[in-house]
């Protein structure tokens, strides 16, 4: 079993100079300046000292100097936390009001004036610290349905994202930092066609990555061939009008609509469409404009640790992070191409063992994170302390096969990837066991839950292990024993994680990379992506 005490530190391997463009890219968006634009961090070195001082700082006194080393070894060898940790941890005395948190999920969007003015409110303040923010406007009325307040009939989803693409556009421009928006829409809502055309219309909603939902029944109904029902939840209005037709939905809002006993929503058929003809629009704007994404919804909420208390339907800007409402995620990833010795010889070979010293280290590191998260929010402030999910991916994955002298997708370079991956799980959830020894788990480990029908209809297997409607179990347990992903570890440690809790309820994400492979990494390829060119032309905004 690993342990949280820092390990035997070999010096850092040896360095390639930096390219010029990845010096550029670090002096203006990563180096800490003063107000009047002189440099306070003379070279990379010097930002790394700066984030491991700060990360340290939130250990108790005696331990500070041993951990502030191990996290300077761990950045000298590789690991990259993401952009808002490397611009923002240890600039307070400079930039006071930015968070080291890259990713968050808007509060659920109420289908009122008051609470789409307010969430647009909460997100000024989110992108003026430096955050990425996603959204779900499938909450939202169709266009042309009936405002009883108003006396007239609502423009629809779209028109209110347009008041959002204007926010953060002004909020970037004046802030000097891009911002960044994901807005995602359920596959049945009856304003789906619009959404997926929505960036064919020129300059539109150009502050917004697009993702649709998409629903197991949806790719049931594709495959076969079958029409697609487009609904929205209905009022008491349309529930006693005649001849509309109901079906019932699982929906993120039950507040003010008509339930039944498992919890769907009555909504009202607004049309059908050929589902094939739907998921032909999407592949051809896709094709054509490289959006929307495509999110499967119901894998995602399957699959999350948090299963039993999060009903997810957003993402962050980049997509590879879910979250719950007001969730965020700090995030960080390891170059894998500074474990390869002997590159692009017949001798060459990845060092496990220092790679998982990283793994090990850079989880204890991101976790300090949440200590010193700056984001402006107290639900999100909440959140991130209740669960303190973080995300640690890895970036160079094309440049590694290559230095190993492998080729990207042929069997030997599919399994390095499935032993790195695998690897990095598992050192990170033995490190987390290890600090909720130390430090104490994460909250929601602690916490216990009530039973109920929808997680014993989710989970099967907790019927088979004698737990009844109404009974009280603990967040570690739902976790560690229930979650299909945890159920992919060894019994030995889950059994453990079970018992104890762990430090956090996520522990790995993988993230493009753009910008800090471009830029910390040297120029490695991005994530896992291969290398798509050896010459070309890129612009940094």
């Amino acid at each position: 079993m690993k342990t949280a005490v820092s390990p035997n530190l070999e010096g850092p391997v040896e360095d390639i100079s930096l390219q010029s463009a990845s010096v550029d890219i670090w002096d203006k968006k990563y180096r800490l300046k003063t107000k009047s634009g002189d440099a306070l961090d003379q070279d990379i070195d010097d930002t790394y000292q700066r984030i491991a001082k700060a990360l340290a700082e939130t250990e108790t006194p005696e331990k500070q100097q041993e951990w502030f080393e191990a996290f300077l070894w761990a950045l000298r060898n590789g690991a990259i936390p993401a952009g808002r940790i490397v611009s923002n941890a240890g600039a307070q005395a400079h930039k006071p009001a930015t968070s080291t948190i890259n990713c968050t999920v808007s509060g659920t969007i109420p289908d009122s004036m008051n609470g789409i003015l307010g969430r647009t409110h909460e997100a000024g303040l989110t992108l003026k610290a430096g955050c990425g923010i996603g959204y779900e406007f499938s909450t939202l009325r169709p266009k042309g349905a009936f405002v009883s307040g108003a006396g007239a009939h609502t423009s629809g989803p779209l028109s209110f994202m347009d008041i959002y693409d204007a926010m953060c556009f002004t909020v970037s421009s004046a802030g000097g930092r891009r911002g960044a928006q994901m807005g995602t829409f359920d596959i049945a809502h009856p304003d789906i066609t619009d959404f997926i055309r929505a960036k064919r219309e020129d300059g539109r909603l150009r502050q917004f990555n697009l993702s649709c939902l998409i629903t197991d029944g949806f790719m049931q109904a594709v495959q076969n061939d079958e029409d697609w029902e487009l609904a929205f939840p209905a009022n008491e209005s349309e529930l006693a009008e005649e001849g509309v037709r109901i079906v019932w939905r699982h929906w993120p809002v039950t507040e003010g609509y008509q339930t039944n006993e498992t919890g769907e929503v009555a909504c009202k058929l607004y049309r059908s469409i050929p589902a094939r003809r739907l998921w032909n629009l999407i592949m051809a704007s896709t094709y054509d404009y490289a959006e929307p994404g495509f999110i499967l919804i119901d894998r995602i909420n399957e699959m999350n640790n948090n299963w039993f208390c999060e009903d997810i339907r957003a993402t962050n800007p980049c997509g590879e992070q879910p979250l719950p409402p007001y969730g965020s995620c700090l995030l960080g990833s390891i170059n894998l191409t500074r474990f390869v010795d002997s590159p692009f010889s017949d001798e060459a070979s990845f060092d496990w063992e220092r790679f998982r010293k990283v793994v090990g280290v850079f989880s204890r590191m991101l976790d300090n994170v949440v200590e010193i998260h700056g984001l402006p929010l107290d639900q999100q402030g909440n959140e991130i302390r209740y669960k303190r999910r973080h995300g640690m991916g890895f970036l160079g994955l094309g440049s590694t096969v290559t230095m190993l002298q492998m080729k990207y997708g042929d069997a030997p370079s599919l399994e390095f990837t499935e032993r790195v991956a695998r690897e990095m799980a598992q050192v990170g959830w033995e490190i987390g066991l290890e600090l909720a020894r130390e430090k104490g788990p994460a909250p929601i480990m602690l916490d216990t839950f009530e039973v109920t029908p929808q997680m014993l209809a989710q989970r099967p297997e907790m019927v088979k292990d004698g737990y009844k409607v109404g009974d009280q179990v603990r967040g570690s347990v739902l976790i560690a024993k229930y979650s299909r992903y945890m159920q992919q570890f060894d019994s030995a440690l889950t059994n453990q994680i079970a018992e104890h809790g762990a430090r956090y309820s996520h522990h790995t994400s993988i993230a493009p990379t753009g910008t800090i492979s471009l830029s910390l990494a040297n120029n490695a390829s991005n994530g896992i992506e291969p290398s798509f060119a050896h010459l070309y032309s890129r612009n940094v905004i």
